[in-house]
């Protein structure tokens, strides 16, 4: 059976567990596992202070988080290979700077999901809190590469300088969605935030809930209407994943803006145009 990790009781105090690496617990027994220091405040103490370890991912390269983690940080941090499965919510920093691999989380996660990472997937069945695919503070790139998909609601500031990758939010986003994005695609399903796409410089934000679309800030300007091919393609990657679309948007239409003309202004926000 996989590598199952499984919290005793949430605790209020977060838990960073980022030494629980794929590519070394593959060859550990489960004594090596439990006895693993994680960041307790201003402490380090054995995994198994918190939680009871059972199984092993020699064979299937699987690790199983079980319980409410929402307070526990950094899960599938730096993740190469292999896969992760959170049965509940997880906390903050889940698949930062990971470069493979794929991380499902049943339940809702905390802010920074996939903060920084350069490759794989990261799949969120409920809602994600602020940050979503962003670069840390100080820092100078976002996600570089892999794909983040949200089933449910969003906060702000998603893709904050990212240069490359997918993002999708079935649900609500905050406000300024793409904020000083670089390159990449962020597709956005429901109800969005204001401002979006400030400072960005390339890349596609697309709006399929054109109907509650927040106005363009100025320095954006209308250039038409489109059906862009890549977005099916997209589209069906997605539903190839379980994600749900709303009716008509293999073949939707979109309003088109370029910006922000403060950078370079090789942006697009795209607002589907068959709705209103």
């Amino acid at each position: 059976m996989a590598l199952t990790i499984r919290l005793r009781e949430k605790t209020s105090i977060p838990v960073e567990v980022d030494s629980i690496r794929m590519d070394e617990v593959r060859s550990q027994s489960v004594d090596e596992v439990k006895a693993t220091l994680v960041q307790y405040g201003n402490k380090q103490l054995p995994l198994s202070d918190f939680f009871d370890v059972e199984g092993s991912a020699a064979d299937d390269s699987e690790i199983v988080w079980e319980g409410d983690c929402s307070h526990v940080k950094l899960i599938g941090a730096n993740l190469a290979s292999g896969k992760i499965r959170v049965e509940g919510n997880s906390g903050m920093h889940l698949g930062a700077e990971m470069t493979g691999g794929e991380i499902v989380v049943t339940g809702n996660s905390g802010d920074w999901v996939g903060a920084e990472m350069h490759g794989g997937r990261i799949h969120v069945r409920g809602n994600a809190g602020h940050l979503v695919g962003s670069v840390y503070r100080g820092g100078h790139r976002g996600m570089t590469g892999g794909e983040i998909i949200i089933d449910g609601d969003a906060g702000n500031e998603i893709g904050h300088a990212m240069r490359r990758g997918l993002i999708a939010v079935g649900g609500r986003s905050g406000d300024a969605p793409g904020v000083s994005m670089i390159a990449g695609t962020i597709l956005l399903f429901g109800k969005t935030g204001i401002r979006p796409g400030p400072s960005m410089r390339r890349g596609t934000i697309a709006m399929f809930d054109g109907e509650s679309a927040p106005e363009m800030i100025p320095t954006f300007r209308a250039t038409g209407v489109c059906r862009p091919t890549f977005m099916r393609l997209y589209l069906q990657h997605l539903q190839s994943l379980g994600f749900s679309l709303p009716d008509g948007a293999l073949d939707a239409q979109f309003h088109r803006y370029n910006g922000d003309f403060l950078e370079l202004g090789k942006g697009e926000i795209l607002v589907r145009a068959d709705l209103n």
